[in-house]
């Protein structure tokens, strides 16, 4: 199984859109999630850094400038979803990836604080 760490950068992008309020509270994850396809058209106008602030995770191991490099997306290219940052702590909490889980965790957390 492969090992991942927090993408500090994903991070940031993830606090300020939220701060920008560039995000989706209900959403179909299964509907809306980027498919394999979405990335390859999203990177014919974006650099990899934008590809990658989209993924919570970076994969130890894989090639930069590679999509295999990032995992646990949690928006749609345009706006970050709170189905996909729980789909995120859902997914690295099953397979024990505990410092993503952490990660999405806190951004949920920061996502609910910013709407009061």
């Amino acid at each position: 199984m492969p090992k991942y760490r927090v993408n500090d950068a994903a991070v940031d992008h993830a606090h300020h859109l939220i701060d920008a309020r560039r995000y989706v509270l209900r959403s179909r994850w299964g509907d809306v999630q980027p498919s394999a396809a979405d990335g390859t058209r999203y990177l014919k106008t974006h650099t990899w850094d934008e590809y990658g602030a989209w993924h919570l995770g970076l994969t130890d191991g894989a090639a930069e400038d590679t999509k295999r490099r990032y995992a646990f997306v949690f928006g749609d290219y345009t706006r970050i979803h709170r189905m996909g940052i729980i789909s995120c702590h859902y997914r690295a909490a099953e397979w024990g990836h505990k410092d993503i889980e952490l990660a999405a965790h806190e951004l949920l957390q920061y996502l609910d604080d910013s709407r009061r």
